[in-house]
């Protein structure tokens, strides 16, 4: 068997990478794409590697003689390599694939051994390396039957969006019999270029063959085998942290890019802090059929956003403001309070990160739960002289909950102090129905009091960016308003304070049966051995690890042995073992609960 790369191409896409050097010559964690993968294919035992080359060949040449690989490797070279597509390089090398079966590869993929090692031992003759269809993938698709046939090929300017169910994408990685070559693939690659020209794709010569009744070639799905195709220097980044050279460094890549993770095939994300239970599938839809217009089209300016925020709230537009999430309100909260600013410890680090740290006076309850309510607050803040006292309530990471009648009494005391209460409430609908502050009545009442709230977090609808601030305070409001940018919210997010209000029984249903799933869950949690709960009224628990491994080795075990990304708190609680754990739906906090009790 030998192996045929196709290793001509300029890879413009990857810009100054790509400026001097052919595209497999970049560098995946210190390790060139090419370096790496005839590495691989050395294990094998190939007669020979095939190498079609083109643009800045020589270099190619020349890095690949430094690598003392023993396999004989045979160039070909493409010297039109920038007017043709792949067909033309592979149309080159159609004498080898002739000659004897082939591995064929594209040479801007990354792939773990065990991927080579499937396809080289599976049985069958000619095989399509392919696997499940992920939005972030890109090029040629497939339709595949229960026993591996290939229904359909679909070229990537001809795939449907709409219609993905039971698509996979092509890895571009191939095995085909010498038979298959010399009868079938060849013959039919000799008749494409000729009536369609060399400015095309090999997999079309595929996609023709799939007419046949017997066309030979079947689909090897590959099952959580890890591979990428580099086409940008987005899609290096995410490489460098699925091929990290270790699981630490893997751990911390991931965990750094704090969000987007649907770039990672079954990654389940228990970090990030949303909704499983809302939006429905109607809201969605509704959603989706307005999309080409909210694409297109500017959204509102402040005023009406305001306005549409005052609807759903029940308050008068000049008392909120809506915002780019919570992120972008407490930026500009923390950016207009002076003096000195209470804070509770471990909570929310945006809002102590973003202030003076010498103005900050913090608070850390002396309990393992790190429990705390009102007149601990007052108790301890009562002589600091604060300008402004914040309270997140549920508090994150514990679930810490303050109820609504107690947090009234916080407020007449901050009142009395002539401070300003921030409290917010990103998570406070996931305790109960009734427990928000943003009433007008309790707003007009309370001009020191300001309430900001994520509407990602307790919607579901974390990539929408959507948060409120609310105050009695309508002056600070009026500034916060002035020096916001006039679109700071898109269209979409614009579209979903427009139309959310029509699903208020679904939002409340979908809150009750989170708090099933979180009483259920929490439940399990308890059973499994070294592990302690802390009680949460937020949509994340709380645990502490009483055990012998440590919370960083947890996090590891279960970010690389099983695919669950959870938050780590030893930088909000050093000299402990805390994690927290998103509570999602059923399925997902099962399969977490299964593999805790494995590691535990």
């Amino acid at each position: 068997m030998q192996a045929i790369i196709l290793a001509a191409g300029m890879g413009k896409r990857l810009k100054e990478l790509t400026r001097d050097n052919t595209k497999c010559m970049v560098k995946v964690n210190g390790v060139t794409l090419i370096e790496r993968m005839l590495h691989q294919l050395e294990k094998h035992h190939l007669s020979r590697i095939v190498i079609v080359v083109g643009y800045e060949g020589q270099k190619l040449i020349d890095f690949i003689s430094t690598l003392g690989i023993q396999t004989p490797i045979v160039y070909v070279n493409n010297p039109i390599y920038d007017k043709t597509n792949n067909i033309y390089s592979l149309f080159l090398a159609k004498e080898y694939l002739r000659g004897e079966d082939t591995l064929l590869f594209e040479s801007d993929l990354i792939f773990e051994d065990a991927v080579l090692d499937e396809l080289v031992n599976d049985p069958r003759e000619t095989l399509a390396l392919v696997d499940k269809y992920e939005s972030w993938m890109d090029g040629t698709c497939l339709k595949v039957t229960d026993d591996d046939k290939i229904r359909q090929f679909i070229p990537g300017k001809k795939f449907n969006f709409k219609e993905t169910e039971g698509c996979y994408k092509t890895v571009n990685i191939y095995k085909f019999s010498r038979h298959f070559s010399e009868n079938l693939y060849v013959p039919f690659l000799d008749a494409y270029s000729k009536a369609l020209g060399n400015n095309e794709y090999y997999e079309q010569v595929l996609r023709v063959i799939m007419i046949l009744d017997e066309p030979e070639i079947r689909a090897k799905r590959l099952n959580n085998l890890r591979w990428y195709e580099i086409d940008d220097i987005q899609d290096l980044d995410i490489a460098e942290s699925i091929f990290a050279p270790d699981d630490d460094e893997k751990v911390s890549r991931i965990q750094k890019r704090y969000g987007g993770y649907w770039r990672y095939p079954k990654l389940l994300d228990f970090c990030y802090l949303v909704n499983p239970y809302f939006p429905p599938p109607k809201l969605i839809d509704e959603l989706t059929a307005s999309a080409p217009k909210l694409l297109t089209q500017y959204p509102s300016g402040m005023r009406v956003n305001s306005l549409l925020a005052a609807k759903n709230f029940a308050v008068h537009e000049e008392n909120i403001l809506v915002g780019n999430g919570a992120a972008e309100l407490i930026k500009s909260v923390m950016e207009n309070l002076s003096g000195k600013v209470g804070f509770v410890r471990p909570t929310f680090e945006e809002y102590p990160n973003r202030y003076d740290k010498a103005e900050s006076i913090c608070f850390t309850p002396a309990n393992e739960n790190f429990s705390y309510g009102v007149d601990e607050l007052i108790n301890f803040f009562g002589d600091k002289n604060l300008s402004a006292l914040v309270v997140v309530n549920p508090d994150n990471p514990t679930g810490n909950f303050i109820p609504k009648y107690d947090l009234i009494r916080l407020i007449n005391w901050a009142a009395e102090k002539n401070l300003r209460l921030i409290v917010d409430e990103s998570f406070v609908d996931f305790a109960d129905e009734n427990e928000t502050l943003i009433e007008q009545n309790i707003l007009s009442a309370n001009k020191n009091l300001c309430v900001i709230k994520s509407l990602s977090k307790s919607h579901g609808i974390g990539g929408l960016r959507l948060g409120v601030l609310a105050s009695g305070d309508t002056n600070f409001i009026a500034a916060l308003k002035k020096s916001a940018v006039i679109w700071n919210i898109n269209s979409f997010a614009e579209f979903y304070m427009q139309i959310v209000e029509k699903y208020k029984r679904d939002y409340f249903a979908a809150l009750q049966k989170f708090r099933d799933e979180r009483k259920r869950f929490g439940d399990k949690l308890e059973k499994i051995p070294n592990l302690r709960v802390v009680p949460s009224r937020a949509n994340f628990i709380m645990v502490e690890l009483v055990g012998k491994l440590s919370a960083a080795e947890v996090t590891k075990k279960l970010l690389v042995e099983n695919n669950l990304l959870v938050k780590d708190l030893s930088s909000k609680i050093p000299d402990k073992n805390y994690l927290r754990f998103a509570v999602r739906n059923s399925a997902d906090n099962d399969r977490l609960l299964d593999a805790l009790k494995k590691i535990l």
